[in-house]
């Protein structure tokens, strides 16, 4: 059985990620998923937060934030296919902190006319990729 596995993330507007792993860690519908070589054939939706991709160690983690999406595993590697997606150094947690900030402001307004499901799916997100820089300022 091969050690590594190829590993490709990809929104809806370019590729974020392709190369080999020793390990994936995204947030499923059910939970944390982790994938490692070998891994059962799966295709499952995931919910936004932190894509971990390892080839080595977690010295070498590559950190993806996604806003949901499918995630596909194959015998020789696995997809990522998220409505959006963010290479970890390319976050911005002042725009996520307004993201959140203007959820939180359109959930708290009693407004008729307010998308209550789109409010609460926007500040999720945000949520989320706060967590994502977070997770990648500890690494540092």
């Amino acid at each position: 059985m091969s050690k590594q596995f190829q590993v490709d993330v990809v929104s809806a507007r370019e590729s974020i990620f392709s190369g080999a792993a020793t390990f994936v860690a995204l947030p499923g519908e059910s939970g944390e998923l982790g994938i490692l070589p070998g891994h059962i054939s799966l295709i499952t939706r995931i919910k936004p937060g932190t894509v971990r991709i390892q080839n080595g160690g977690p010295e070498t983690e590559e950190l993806v934030f996604v806003a949901g999406g499918i995630l596909e595993v194959q015998p020789k590697g696995v997809t990522v296919l998220a409505d959006t997606a963010i290479r970890g150094k390319d976050l911005d947690e002042a725009k996520a902190q307004e993201a959140k900030r203007k959820a939180e402001e359109a959930l708290a307004s009693k407004a008729a006319e307010m998308d209550y499901a789109k409010a609460q799916a926007e500040l999720m997100e945000a949520i989320a990729e706060i967590r994502a820089i977070e997770r990648l300022r500890k690494k540092k």
